[in-house]
């Protein structure tokens, strides 16, 4: 079933209060455009027809007034060969093309008006429609940015978030552990007496070997 009856539903449509009604505005403005790109087809369409029978009409008109001259023509023609009679029955089938005219010209003048008709509701139509488009991309817009402010609020708030963060932090404890563990085994406390003169012992054997070698390099006889 379509939202809108006639075209006249439409005009008097309170979008606003269509949409708040509504279980879901977006599809709800999709509807209304949709039903008024079609009422605005129709109507085009019915006014292209009017369109076509004004033209036929007034081609039909001008056909009318050539026969009424002609018959007015023919008319004069008889009277000036003193033939009332055949001027008389002219003049008739001149009436009679006259009356035709008449008739079709008040048929022309309400298609005329009808096409006006149509001329405004086509304009009201268009102006309806481009309202429900300005809705329907301030509803596309409002959309998107309450998504975003979804994502973005499950990003700082959500379990997702604190379950990195907590691993980050047990990543930091790591990194502190082995930093901590590195600078442990750097760490030399107080020499033993032991160590103190193994030390003594090893410098008295570098020296010995350091004389030894100088005196290998010393010219001979010197």
């Amino acid at each position: 079933m379509g939202i809108f009856s006639r075209t006249r539903d439409i005009f008097a449509a309170n979008m606003t209060e269509l949409l708040d009604r509504a279980e879901d505005p977006a599809r709800m403005i999709r509807m209304i455009i949709l039903e008024m790109e079609e009422t605005l087809v129709e109507v085009r369409a019915s006014a292209a027809r009017s369109i076509a029978d004004s033209k036929e009409m007034r081609r039909a008109l001008a056909r009318l007034d050539e026969l009424q001259a002609s018959w007015t023509e023919k008319a004069e023609l008889a009277l000036s060969k003193d033939r009332e009679d055949l001027a008389k029955a002219a003049l008739i089938e001149r009436q009679k093309a006259t009356d035709m005219a008449e008739g079709l010209r008040a048929e022309l003048g309400g298609i005329e008006d009808t096409l006006k008709s149509y001329e405004a509701d086509i304009a009201k139509l268009q102006a309806k429609l481009r309202e429900a488009r300005a809705r329907q991309n301030a509803i596309a817009t409002r959309i998107e940015s309450a998504v975003t402010r979804a994502r973005t609020s499950e990003l700082l708030h959500g379990s997702r978030t604190d379950d990195a963060f907590s691993r980050f932090e047990v990543l930091e404890r790591r990194a502190d552990f082995a930093e901590g563990r590195a600078d442990a085994l750097g760490m030399t406390g107080p020499k033993t007496l032991e160590e103190e003169i193994a030390d003594l012992r090893s410098t008295e054997k570098v020296d010995a070997e350091l004389e030894a070698m100088k005196a290998a390099m010393k010219p001979k006889g010197a």
